[in-house]
């Protein structure tokens, strides 16, 4: 570090608990984003001033137990063992403290920098929630603040205790004499001064966490003696001969026991079934009977909203862009350049690109804030609690259901979204079946053949409900292929036991709207609007190439219609619609135009938003009920676009599964139109 700081900080704490916001208000606009080393989660730091004095702040994952499972808990945790840092600030929820307290509990066993700051005490008091901060200060032995940092109060008192605090002695956590003795065993014979406490350490060789007793002997480095390694293995020898075998439930027990001890010394309900409300809704969202249908409810109300709400921005930005290409165009021919690079810049990577835009834009940025505004609101949480069954019952993990509502968004954000399963083995099943979530990107094509063959072309409010309820049954489709998938997957090549994890059902709050919808937004859309652009401008090049470039007379476009047609119309579609689906391989949104250049035998791509003249289009080459119904299950079910296949490989680092994912919704696609082909053959 080439900057001399005051202090160095980190900033840690169960996730929903205002950290962010804190972290956001100390450091401003001074912050940084990276990737820790060796790790996909987000590195994020930043620096700021108090009584002109410099710190540096690290923002490290949210993470409700530092007994490491994923990336985001092993890197929380080796910051806060490893790293060279001067203080730790636990944040709290003040609502729910309790909870909140088995982590602070596990950092005061770690190391004696601590302070705690019990956020969001302005929701406390709306529930009638008062917490004795001064006792908690006594008991854990730490410094306490109470903050509400939304409306910046109290980050004044934090900054003043960050400026003055002083080596202190945290409680330490007394388990069962025989565990006592065995890590006094082992701590008699640490011998070096280390910010790690020696309890810490002896615990941690006790517990057999072979990812942390590496670093831990790397840490130790000439101090792990032959006397220490001795005492290790008289110490495990030891609990072994009293029974002990399962040490870390042992230690995870008491933990929760003296967080519940703390909090009912210090947490004091005014009104005593202030939870009544959220238990009665809970009693409807998480219910076996109500929830799944309250669930499809939801969902329907967002694509209704999504749908409705995107038509009209959408038809702006597609005017307004295209009249730019008009513009540029002409612009290009007034500066004489030549007209082929002209027509490939502007006709081809410029047009698709603007579709891409004009298409993908208005859905996400109403999507992704909505979904953000559910997850704020603690209404998500519990959608994922509905279908955790679902996954254990096909050998997966329960946080898939997090991991697939993600994807209706984009299918990359669902990838990275995977970083949050913690097997590896159920973070590849959640990978290889994310592709059967539609993203916004397959919506125009879904929505456009339903409008044009099974709803009718009225705006009516009745056809929107209508559409959207259509709509709604090829997602849970989508949803079916995924359980069934997830099975097959967990019975054949990635067999095993699905693991538990606690599925966190944080309480009801009011979500900050304008906040919410910026960093979704910010976060979200912009990002993945970013990726798509970066492969749909390379990608209107060559589509260009492909349908201006002849041989003898004939495109290389009509070449590859002709070549796939009969294995198209074995399947329920045909050559045309096979071949818009490979060129939209870079980004979906871009399908149907590229069916109607195929269908029109256009050397550019060509937009009909007139949809009486789309469908009259599609009919006259042949299109009936089947081809509708097979391109529907076609879109929902092929190979992701490259923008989610390169995330993939990033997330992977492996070809084999990359390729995996690419083949198996692909193939699965085609069986099932297939299916669909010859039933309707044989019966209609």
């Amino acid at each position: 570090m080439n900057k001399e700081y005051e202090k160095v900080l980190a900033l840690i704490g169960n996730p929903n608990v205002g950290k962010s916001t804190i972290f956001n208000a100390l450091t401003g606009k001074h912050q940084h984003t990276g990737n820790w080393p060796g790790k996909t989660v987000s590195n994020t730091n930043g620096e700021f001033k108090f009584n002109d004095k410099e710190y540096l702040i690290y923002d490290l994952p949210g993470t409700y137990s530092l007994i490491s499972h994923s990336d985001e808990e092993e890197v929380a945790r080796d910051f806060i063992c490893f790293e060279d840092k001067d203080l730790t600030i636990v944040v709290c929820d003040a609502v729910c403290l309790e909870r909140n307290l088995n982590l602070v509990l596990q950092i005061c066993e770690i190391t004696n920098d601590v302070i705690v700051c019990v956020n969001l005490m302005d929701e406390a008091k709306k529930k009638k929630i008062k917490i004795d901060l001064d006792e908690l200060s006594n008991i854990l032995n730490v410094p306490v603040i109470g903050t509400s940092a939304r409306s910046n109060i109290g980050l004044n008192k934090l900054l003043n205790k960050i400026q003055n605090s002083n080596n202190i002695k945290p409680i330490n956590i007394k388990y069962n004499e025989k565990i006592e003795t065995a890590i006094n065993m082992i701590c008699e014979n640490i011998h070096f001064n280390s910010k790690l406490n020696n309890r810490f350490i002896a615990i941690k060789f006790l517990d057999n966490d072979e990812l942390i007793v590496n670093k831990l002997i790397e840490y130790l480095g000439t101090n792990y003696s032959e006397e220490l390694i001795l005492s290790i293995k008289k110490a495990k020898d030891y609990l072994k001969n009293n029974n002990i075998i399962d040490l870390k439930d042992e230690i995870t027990t008491s933990i929760i026991n003296k967080a519940e001890e703390i909090a009912n010394k210090v947490v004091f309900f005014e009104d005593k079934d202030y939870t009544k409300k959220d238990r009665k809704i809970d009693k409807l969202l998480t219910n076996k009977i109500t929830g799944i249908p309250i669930m499809i409810l939801s969902l329907m109300c967002i694509f209704y909203i999504t749908i409705t709400g995107a038509n009209y921005p959408s038809e702006i930005l597609y005017n307004l862009l295209f009249k730019l290409e008009n513009i540029l165009f002409n612009l290009f021919t007034y500066l004489n350049i030549p007209n082929i690079i002209n027509e490939i810049l502007i006709h081809g990577a410029f047009r698709i690109t603007a579709f891409v835009v004009s298409v993908m834009l208005p859905p996400m940025a109403i999507f992704f804030p909505l979904f953000s505004l559910l997850e704020d609101s603690g209404v998500l949480p519990r959608i994922a609690f509905n279908l955790d069954k679902g996954f254990k019952k096909c050998a997966a993990c329960g946080k898939q259901a997090l991991t697939m509502c993600m994807s209706f968004g984009c299918n990359a954000v669902g990838i990275t979204g995977s970083r949050i399963i913690d097997s590896k083995r159920e973070r590849l099943i959640a990978i290889l079946t994310n592709n059967f979530i539609p993203c916004n990107g397959r919506f125009p094509t879904i929505i456009s053949i339903i409008t044009m063959f099974f709803v009718g072309f009225s705006s009516s409010i009745s056809n929107s409900i209508i559409s959207t309820i259509i709509l709604t049954i090829v997602i849970l489709l989508g949803i079916l292929m995924t359980f069934m998938c997830s099975k097959i997957l967990s019975k054949t090549i990635l067999k095993g036991i699905p693991s538990s994890f606690a599925m966190e059902l944080p309480p009801y709050r009011k979500p900050q709207f304008f906040k919410v919808i910026f960093h979704s937004i910010k976060d979200k859309t912009i990002k993945v609007l970013c990726r798509a652009l970066a492969v749909s401008f390379p990608a209107g090049i060559i589509i260009w190439i492909f349908s201006n470039i002849n041989i003898d007379g004939i495109s290389i476009l009509s070449y590859c219609i002709n070549f796939l047609n009969p294995f198209g119309k074995m399947i329920g579609l045909d050559g045309t619609i096979l071949m818009a689906f490979i060129l939209g391989f870079p980004a979906n949104e871009i399908v149907i135009p590229i069916m109607i250049m195929g269908y029109l035998k256009t050397n550019i791509v060509s937009d009909f938003s007139n949809i009486y003249q789309l469908k009259e289009i599609f009919i006259n080459n042949g299109w009936t009920i089947k081809t509708a119904i097979c391109t529907i299950i076609f879109s929902l079910m092929h190979y992701p676009c490259s923008t989610t296949l390169l995330t993939i490989k990033k997330e992977t680092n492996s070809i084999k599964w990359t390729i995996l994912s690419f083949l198996l919704p692909t193939i699965i696609g085609i069986i099932i139109c297939f299916l669909i082909s010859n039933i309707f053959n044989l019966f209609i």
